[in-house]
C-alpha cells in the first residue's frame, strides 16, 4: 500500500483494537479457564496457548466453533471508525501482536477491516490435517534468543519496530510512527520510538504504568487514551497535527526555494535580457 503521508500507525491487537484479550476470550468462552489458570505458571504464554488449542481439539472443539467465538469478541465501534479514517487520510496501518494469525485475521475479516492493514506481525496460527490449531512462536526461542530481557521469549516487539524503521530509512522516507498499545510487551517498542513519533498507551494499563515510572525514557510524544472514543479523538488529532506540520514545512521550503531563485536572477548578468530584443533590430 502506498504511504501517502509518511505516517505509519502500529496497533497492538488485544485490549487495543479489540476490548479484551483474544486468547483469554476463546479459553473462557469455551469453558477451559480452570485448566488454563492451572497451567499458566508452568510455561510461557505462547506455549500455553498452543497447549490449550490441543486441549480444545482433544475435547472435540472445532476450528469453526473457535471462529464463532472470535466473531463475538467485543470492540468499541469508534475503533473501527478510527482505523477507516486513518487509512483514508493516507496512513499505513500495521499490527504487532502476541496473539496469532488465525485469531486476528478471523476477527478483522468479520469486522470487514482486514484490507486496511498492510502487515500483521504475530505468532503463526495454522490448522493441521486433523483440524487442530497449532500456535507457533513468532521468534523460535527453542533455536535462539532474540536477546531482549524485557520481552517474552517468543516475541520482542521492539525489534519489529526497529525493522520497520530501518525499512523506511533504507527507502529514504522520513517516516513518523504512531504506536498504540496497552500491555507490558508494548513498553519495549515505546523505547525505540524517535522524538518525532508518538506513543499512545492505554491509560491505567501495564504499558502506561511502566512509562509513568520514568517518562523521560520515552523520546516520543506520549498521548494516553481510555476507550475507543478517546482513541479515535487522540489519534485523529495527532494525524492531522502531523499532516498540517508537514504541509507548513513544505510551504516554507517552497518559499525558501522561491527566494533563492529570485535572488539568483537579480545577481545574474543582464546578458540574457538581450534575448528580448526584437529580431528586426539585430544587425
Amino acid at each position: 500500500m502506498a504511504n501517502k503521508n509518511n505516517i505509519v500507525i502500529v496497533f497492538d491487537f488485544d485490549k487495543t483494537i479489540i476490548d479484551v484479550d483474544s486468547d483469554n476470550w476463546v479459553v473462557d468462552e469455551l469453558g477451559f479457564t480452570d485448566l488454563f489458570d492451572q497451567l499458566l505458571p508452568t510455561m510461557p504464554w505462547n506455549s500455553l496457548m498452543d497447549r490449550m488449542m490441543k486441549e480444545l481439539h482433544d475435547h472435540d472443539k472445532t476450528i469453526e466453533e473457535i471462529k464463532q467465538v472470535l466473531k463475538r469478541v467485543p470492540i468499541h465501534p469508534r475503533v473501527i471508525a478510527a482505523i477507516k479514517s486513518a487509512h483514508a487520510l493516507g496512513c499505513e496501518l500495521r499490527i504487532v501482536s502476541d496473539a496469532n494469525t488465525l485469531f486476528i485475521e478471523t476477527i478483522l475479516e468479520h469486522l470487514k477491516i482486514r484490507e486496511y492493514f498492510s502487515e500483521i506481525n504475530t505468532n503463526p496460527g495454522l490448522v493441521d490435517e486433523q483440524g487442530r490449531l497449532i500456535i507457533s512462536p513468532y521468534h523460535d526461542f527453542t533455536k535462539s534468543s532474540h536477546g531482549c530481557s524485557r520481552c517474552p521469549p517468543n516475541m520482542c516487539k521492539g525489534l519489529i519496530i526497529e525493522r520497520i524503521q530501518a525499512s523506511f530509512a533504507k527507502e529514504g522516507n522520513k517516516m513518523k510512527m504512531i504506536y498504540l498499545g496497552d500491555g507490558a510487551n508494548d513498553y519495549c517498542p515505546s523505547l525505540r520510538l524517535k522524538p518525532e513519533d508518538c506513543m499512545m498507551p492505554r491509560k491505567n494499563f501495564p504499558v502506561w504504568d511502566l512509562i509513568s515510572q520514568n517518562p523521560s525514557l520515552v523520546k516520543a510524544t506520549v498521548k494516553d487514551w481510555t476507550d475507543g472514543e478517546a482513541m479515535e479523538r487522540m489519534l485523529m488529532g495527532k494525524i492531522n497535527e502531523i499532516i498540517s506540520s508537514d504541509e507548513e514545512e513544505k510551504e516554507k521550503m517552497l518559499s525558501s526555494d522561491h527566494c533563492k531563485m529570485s535572488v539568483g536572477i537579480v545577481h545574474e548578468p543582464l546578458v540574457p535580457l538581450a534575448l528580448q530584443v526584437p529580431l528586426n533590430l539585430v544587425k
